[in-house]
């Protein structure tokens, strides 16, 4: 059971602001409630007042000038099932259809997940390589926080106690993919890798974003394997070179899971898979 608690349902996202400044550090934000509820239950997470802000104007998808703007309260069921999702960025589809189950997606929410900042966590990798950008409101008024950016460890992210997370907007235009491996269906990753691409039209790579979920990257992103990606060709040999050179700059944690020698392996192999299909997309 949880430790006691307040809850107030916000009207607004002024009405949430004004809450969050009401009760201070002591409150917590819930949507979806996947992984504060549990947390709660298990008193890892012990907030004196919850703000539910599932009333929110914040669950809309759209396209403005060339970039996919997802409302931090758009349910994964609704971004799996959009037609601008799925045309436009299908790294999020394929991100989509393996995480959890239909009960978790109709329910979660994209903005709850990445305020999360699980090391295993699906869409903060996907939105990682995106180079997303990711807009919060609070006391001070809106500021822009780059994806790469907004994760500062493991459970951590750039949001600062009083602000709300409202959209998150990744531009469009650009080959992507997302593949992963988990011991069963809709589970966390054992591993998972993302890639994005952007090929001339004589096959050079003129910009790449490479991301990991659960296998211990910096921030969610391959940075060294982009570096070495960009302004080569975009052949197999280079995309295997770069999946060994993310295999090498990341640091897995060996658990129930496997062991850290497989965690590297699985690194260099999903991200070279993942580049594979990016490219493929492109073509």
């Amino acid at each position: 059971m949880p430790a006691p608690f307040q809850y107030q349902k916000a009207a607004s996202v002024e009405h949430a602001l004004t809450l969050l400044a009401q009760y201070g550090t002591e409150s917590m934000v819930v949507a979806g409630g996947h992984s504060l509820l549990p947390m709660m239950k298990l008193r890892l997470a012990h907030p004196e007042a919850l703000i539910d802000i599932n009333g929110l104007d914040l669950a809309d998808i759209r396209l403005v000038d060339s970039r996919l703007r997802i409302g931090a309260l758009v349910r994964h069921a609704a971004l799996l099932s959009s037609s601008l999702a799925g045309t436009h960025l299908p790294i999020l589809h394929d991100a989509e259809r393996v995480i959890a189950d239909p009960i978790v997606r109709n329910r979660g929410t994209v903005g709850g997940s990445l305020c999360q900042a699980d090391p295993s966590e699906d869409l903060s990798a996907a939105f990682a390589a995106l180079r997303a950008s990711l807009i919060a409101v609070g006391p001070a008024g809106k500021r822009t926080i780059p994806a790469r950016d907004f994760f500062t460890g493991p459970y951590e992210t750039a949001l600062d106690h009083g602000e709300l997370l409202t959209e998150i907007q990744a531009p469009v235009g650009k080959a992507s993919a997302y593949v992963k491996v988990e011991r069963r269906a809709g589970d966390w990753a054992v591993g998972a890798a993302c890639a994005v691409l952007t090929i001339s039209a004589d096959g050079i790579v003129t910009d790449a974003g490479i991301g990991l979920a659960a296998l211990g990257a910096t921030r969610f992103v391959a940075a060294e394997a982009e570096d070495f990606l960009c302004g080569g060709p975009a052949t197999e040999e280079r995309f295997a070179e770069a999946g060994k050179i993310a295999a090498e700059h990341c640091n897995p944690s060996a658990d129930q899971r496997g062991p850290v020698v497989y965690k590297r392996h699985l690194a260099g192999e999903l991200t070279t898979r993942a580049l594979r299909l990016a490219a493929s997309r492109a073509a």
